[in-house]
């Protein structure tokens, strides 16, 4: 979504906006705080670390369907609302939240290309404070799980033999080939046998925007996928893997399922295989 469309739409009374936005544990920068600081007029704050399965040590893994119609309640989402979600870097998080709408089953659900940097750049106001305050309307989030979109470990290690899926990992080429090491503790350096790595940035043009469909289609195809391919999408956590799942829509491709334990679930175990070529 442009930033055209949600800065004349953003009075529309079935909006609503949500800054998805999270850093990774090195970084030690505050989201949410900076959400406070200036954030996109009437949007609230979607707190990937919270909006989460909390019976699991896994960062931020997909609550259950009630779980999630919970949360939604508390930022007065329905199942009749549009939803647009960005971030604070461009294009980082803010598609975990689109990706977490369609897993329960939820369609209208868009991502602000280029983010909160673009609405800058746009000359678009900004407010500050803690957001909107309790929910405005009486709709209710519905929640119609897709497991199709999901996919967990043992499938992903089944997939290491059959190759019937094309697993692609968004991390940096350093981190999938082991040269760089881990940003939390206890996770082994590499990647998944058999899977290829599609850093997200590549996805991206210099102004932190998607880039166009004809190119990424050019950018998948380098990684031998196409209209027919299935795809899992790996990362560190499952957040800018993603952006893969995301391009891969915008190319006008099959969905992909998303491996939501991902690099720290595998690369933290010592039953998995690990590759560093």
């Amino acid at each position: 979504m442009s930033t055209e469309w949600l800065a004349s739409s953003l009075a529309d009374p079935d909006l609503r906006v949500y800054d998805a936005s999270m850093y990774l544990p090195t970084e030690r920068v505050d989201a949410h705080q900076r959400y406070c600081d200036a954030h996109i007029p009437g949007a609230r704050f979607f707190d990937i670390d919270l909006i989460a399965d909390r019976s699991t040590d896994l960062p931020h893994m997909a609550p259950s369907a009630a779980g999630f119609e919970r949360f939604a309640a508390g930022l007065d989402l329905g199942s009749d609302h549009r939803v647009v979600f960005y971030d604070q870097r461009g294009l980082f998080s803010a598609a975990r939240g689109w990706w977490l709408l369609r897993y329960f089953g939820h369609e209208r659900v868009a991502v602000l290309d280029g983010g909160l940097p673009k609405w800058r750049r746009d000359g678009y106001s900004l407010e500050a404070g803690n957001g909107p305050g309790p929910a405005t309307s009486h709709s209710k989030f519905v929640a119609s799980l897709r497991p199709e979109l999901v996919r967990g470990l043992e499938a992903v290690r089944a997939n290491i033999a059959t190759g019937a899926e094309r697993l692609l990992d968004a991390r940096s080429v350093a981190r999938f080939r082991g040269a760089a090491p881990e940003p939390r503790d206890g996770v082994r350096s590499g990647h998944v046998p058999g899977s290829s790595s599609m850093p997200f940035t590549e996805l991206l043009a210099d102004d932190g925007t998607l880039l166009a469909p004809a190119v990424l289609r050019e950018r998948l195809a380098a990684r031998g996928v196409d209209s027919q391919t299935q795809v899992i999408a790996s990362c560190g956590t499952g957040v800018t893997a993603t952006v893969i799942l995301l391009a891969l829509a915008v190319a006008g491709y099959p969905e992909g399922a998303l491996y939501d334990g991902s690099w720290t679930e595998w690369g933290g175990r010592s039953d998995t295989p690990v590759a560093l070529d």
